[in-house]
This record gives C-alpha cells, sequence and structure tokens, in this order.
C-alpha cells in the first residue's frame, strides 16, 4: 500500500459492526479521514510512517464512533453550569443546596435548577411556590423535573414573569392554579415554563423552539461559546455523531462558524423545529436547511415536531384515562388533520419527519400521519421517525415494521434507572406496564430501533445506556424481559443509528473508506460483564482521523 497514514490505534479489540464473524482484529489505520486498513498489529503496523501518530489501546475495544440519536445540544450544554438537584432528596436537602447555589451566585437573575424528582419531598407533599417561597422569597427561583416537561417557580418568579394570575396557554400547555385563582407554582409544558426561564436571559432553550434570535454581538459568541462546551462534553464521552433533536437556522450558522474554525469536535445533523405556531409556509425554512447544510460534518433534512408531553406531568396524549387521573388522557399538541397537512406536505418535500410521541394515542396519531403521507405521496424511503415511544398499542408495533418508521429509544428513561420508577408507573397503570418500553418486542417485530440520550433529560454517556439496555429487568415478575444482547445495544448506537441518518454507506461500521470515527474504550467491552459497563470509560475518541479527545495515559 503507498501513501501517507495519519493515524493508527493498535493493540486493542476490534469490533466492526458490520455483522461479519471475523477473525480478531486489534488495530486500525486511518489516512485522509477514512479508514484505510484493518487488521492485526503486525497488519496494520507495517503503514506506520515517520509521522503517523499512534494510539495504544492497551486491550480495550476499538468501536465504531458513538452516534448520539436524540439529544438537544445547546439546551444540555447550558445545563453543565446549572444546579444540578437530581441526588437531593427532602426540604431541607433541598433548601441547602438552593440556598448554597444562590449565594455562590449572587448576580444570577435567576436560581435556575434540574434534575428535580416529582416526589422530591416525599411525604411533604407536592412542591409549590410557597415551599420555594421558604427557602428563597427575594430571587427569582425555577425549578426543573428531570424530563424538562415540569418546573416549579416561586412567587417572585411567576411575578416578575407575568403569570402570577395565569395566562392562555396552546394546548397541552399548563400554569397549575390554586382555588383562590393565583399560580401554584407549578408550570407544564414549555408554553407555561419559558416566561420564567426569559427571566434568566432566556438562550438556554435556544434552538429548542424553532424560532429565530436577533442576538447582540456579544451574546452571539456567548452562544457559539455554549455550542463547543457541549460538543466538547459529548467528545470526551466517545460520541462522534449527534442527531440534535431542535434547530433552526441560527444555531445551524453557529455551528458553521465552528467548523470552519476547526472547532467542530463531532458531527452534527440538525432539524429544523416546526412549533404550533407556524404554518406550513415554514417548511420552506427546513427546505432551505436541507440544500445549505449537506456536508459529512453538518446536515439538516429533518422536520422535529411534538405530538404530547410526558406521562409525569399528565400531558402525555394517551388512549384511555390515566390510571391515577380519571377522566383525563392529554391534549394533543396538533389535531389530526393538521398534523396530518403538516407531514404529508414535509414527506412530499422529500424530509425526514421525527416526532415526540410517549403516550399510546400520541404514537398512534403518529403512525396515522405517517400512513397518510405515504396514501398521499406514494412508498418511499422515509425513514421517519418516533421519538420516545415510551408505550404502545399492541397493533401499532406492526404498524412500525409494515411503515418502515425507526423507533428511537431512550434506554435510561425506563422506570427506576435514569428516571425515577414513580410517577410515571402509577400514570401508566399496573395493567399497562406490558406494553411500555418495550424493547424486545419492536426487535422481534423487525422495527428498526436506535438508542439515545435526550440528554440533558439524562445523562449523555452512551456507555450508561448501554449498560441500562443490557441490564434491565422485567418491571413485574410476569412481564416481559426487554433486555438487550451487547450487539444489539452495540447496533442502536453505531449500525443502526447510522441508518437512521441516511449514513448507513460511510459511517457506524469499522469498514475500509469508510470515515475515520472510533472510539476507544479502556477496557474490551465483550469481556467485562454487563453490569460493569458504567465503569469503563472512553479514552480516546477521533472522528475524520482527528483526535477530538484523548485520555491523558492514552
Amino acid at each position: 500500500m503507498n501513501g501517507k497514514v495519519d493515524l493508527i490505534v493498535f493493540n486493542g479489540r476490534v469490533r466492526r459492526m458490520d455483522g461479519a464473524h471475523a477473525p480478531v482484529q486489534t488495530a486500525v489505520a486511518i489516512a485522509n479521514g477514512k479508514i484505510r486498513a484493518i487488521g492485526t498489529d503486525d497488519d496494520v503496523l507495517c503503514l506506520r510512517m515517520s509521522a503517523t501518530e499512534l494510539i495504544d489501546a492497551e486491550g480495550g475495544s476499538i468501536l465504531p464512533g458513538f452516534n448520539e440519536n436524540h439529544m438537544h445540544l445547546f439546551f444540555g450544554a447550558t445545563k453543565l453550569s446549572h444546579l444540578n438537584l437530581s441526588d437531593v432528596k427532602g426540604y431541607e436537602a433541598l433548601a441547602k443546596a438552593i440556598s448554597a447555589f444562590a449565594a455562590q451566585h449572587p448576580d444570577a437573575p435567576l436560581i435556575s435548577g434540574l434534575g428535580v424528582a416529582y416526589d422530591i419531598l416525599g411525604e411533604r407533599g407536592k412542591l409549590d411556590r410557597h415551599m420555594l417561597d421558604r427557602i428563597l422569597p427575594d430571587r427569582p427561583v425555577l425549578l426543573s423535573a428531570p424530563d424538562f416537561h415540569a418546573a416549579w417557580a416561586n412567587t417572585v418568579a411567576l411575578r416578575k414573569a407575568g403569570i402570577l394570575h395565569g395566562a392562555q396557554l396552546p394546548p397541552g400547555n399548563e400554569i397549575v392554579m390554586e382555588p383562590e385563582g393565583t399560580a401554584s407554582g407549578e408550570l407544564h409544558e414549555n408554553d407555561a415554563i419559558k416566561p420564567v426561564e426569559a427571566l434568566g436571559g432566556g438562550r438556554e432553550t435556544l434552538a429548542l423552539h424553532g424560532m429565530e434570535p436577533s442576538p447582540t454581538l456579544s451574546e452571539r459568541a456567548l452562544d457559539k461559546a455554549t455550542l463547543r462546551r457541549g460538543l466538547d462534553h459529548c467528545a470526551r464521552l466517545g460520541i462522534t455523531s449527534i442527531q440534535n433533536m431542535d434547530g433552526n437556522l441560527y444555531q445551524a450558522e453557529l455551528l458553521e462558524e465552528l467548523y470552519r474554525e476547526g472547532n467542530l469536535s463531532c458531527r452534527v445533523r440538525l432539524p429544523f423545529s416546526f412549533v404550533q405556531s407556524m404554518d406550513l409556509t415554514s417548511l420552506e425554512k427546513a427546505c432551505w436547511m436541507h440544500e445549505r447544510y449537506q456536508s459529512d460534518w453538518l446536515r439538516s433534512g429533518q422536520v422535529k415536531l411534538f405530538m404530547d408531553g410526558v406521562p409525569e406531568s399528565w400531558t402525555a396524549l394517551m388512549h384511555e384515562d390515566y390510571a391515577d387521573r380519571p377522566g383525563w388522557r392529554g391534549e394533543p399538541r396538533f389535531t389530526e388533520d393538521g398534523f396530518n397537512t403538516i407531514v404529508k406536505e414535509a414527506d412530499r418535500r422529500g424530509l425526514q419527519v421525527a416526532v415526540h410521541a410517549i403516550g399510546d394515542e400520541a404514537v398512534h396519531r403518529v403512525l396515522n400521519g405517517f400512513e397518510a403521507a405515504r396514501h398521499c405521496n406514494g412508498a418511499r424511503d422515509s425513514r421517519h421517525r418516533v421519538e420516545h415511544v415510551d408505550i404502545t398499542l399492541d397493533d401499532d408495533v406492526e404498524r412500525f415494521a409494515h411503515l418502515g418508521a425507526i423507533a428511537s429509544f431512550q434506554p435510561l428513561h425506563a422506570p427506576g434507572h435514569g428516571l425515577p420508577s414513580e410517577p410515571v408507573l402509577s400514570r401508566f397503570g399496573r395493567n399497562n406496564w406490558r406494553r411500555a418500553y418495550a424493547w424486545k418486542r419492536f426487535r422481534d417485530a423487525g422495527v428498526r430501533m436506535v438508542f439515545s440520550s435526550d440528554w440533558p433529560v439524562v445523562s449523555v454517556d452512551p456507555l450508561q445506556s448501554l449498560h441500562c439496555a443490557m441490564t434491565c429487568r422485567p418491571l413485574g415478575e410476569d412481564l416481559p424481559d426487554n433486555r438487550q444482547t451487547l450487539d444489539q445495544a452495540l447496533a442502536a448506537y453505531t449500525c443502526d443509528a447510522a441508518y437512521a441518518e441516511f449514513t448507513e454507506n460511510r459511517k457506524g461500521r469499522l469498514a475500509l473508506g469508510y470515515h475515520g470515527d472510533i472510539t476507544v474504550l479502556d477496557k474490551d467491552i465483550a469481556a467485562v460483564e454487563p453490569e460493569a459497563i458504567t465503569e469503563m470509560r472512553c479514552v480516546a475518541t477521533i472522528c475524520g482521523g482527528k483526535v477530538m479527545h484523548r485520555a491523558s495515559s492514552v
């Protein structure tokens, strides 16, 4: 072989993710950003040149780079500096944490906390503004649930946001009111929460809602730095590709600038966020983004929508009444006809559609929309996606396979793992648990599946999601076991993830000519007990042949 070899990873255990049972391979060579050779150390190290960079895997796994299928990059990056309350339980601990954070940030216009369990107060009842007023009465406070679909604010925050006495909101959003006509402090969904978020500058959900901001030069610089911080955080965890689930032109422009500056440490696919206030003409911008961003480092071509919320706040759309709230099934974000019209038009324009749908009725309506698009426009390789799919009607599993729809799951959303068991299990009811988090049933039906985190809802570390997918026990002794094998879980983060974004011909596997995107782990993942996977770590991340992260010991 002739030509320059830029990088060789050796002395590892190569897992190609191509389905083949090849002899043991221990090394990979990269030239000009592409995989040049795979084989034994002897096969590959003979290609070494004086300028070739070497990475000794020291017996660890050499994998295709992790592809994070569903996350919120800018939102997650902002949360890296917020008060994390995910391990806090009880009023006293909550008060201590908030007071300490407020003292450390005397000039913060909004004290913002995240990861607040719905039952954080235990037997002391539900969190409300009065409880928060006792902790910090004179500065605005906003605490978010782990799923970010509910939040709690104190009185001064509600007053400054102009919603202490309620407000008119779109369907699916709620300011929970007290009997005397004032807000309780509990807020459900984005349109209820964002007036309080705006007190802190409102930049953390910059692209989540699809709107275009008008930043100052200093704000633009801060936003770009935030994106870079999020990208680098992901790269340290072995992530080489990100399929973001919110997006607008502004965020795409910032990512493009980072790429030109050489600071894009992960490949990014960015959708166009379609929200309730938009009309069909907004899809023109989605098409324009698709045309403009088609490189292997920054791509678009997807429209993201929400059909419902989450069960914890009773905003997921259910087929039958909530088990713990008779007479209530949640509200859809779009009417059935309105949603179908959007999907048909996006599909006609050749765009992929990804829809947040957690409740079984929400999933059903999304599949109806995909079916309507196929009937209207004809069958095509659309690879439309349903995001989350926490609970599904029995007949809809086969419909996924029939429509070629992708089921995008987040293993750490399973109750008792990345998120608490309650109140979600009580919301669904014991009789419905068999239909929840049904990864194995989907796989057995031939449905294309991908795994992800929904960062910052849970940790973006793929090793934690892989661990959960392989070890998550049934919700009951008489209920299905949905645990995945190692190869199944890895595929959902590599080769199947690439399929979900139409790039299976150039990434997601370790194959000659494919992108030089590699994750190196400190141990051989096939030799580690599933329970111990979370003890592993990423020691090197290579994207396009460039080392984006390297542990000091490697």
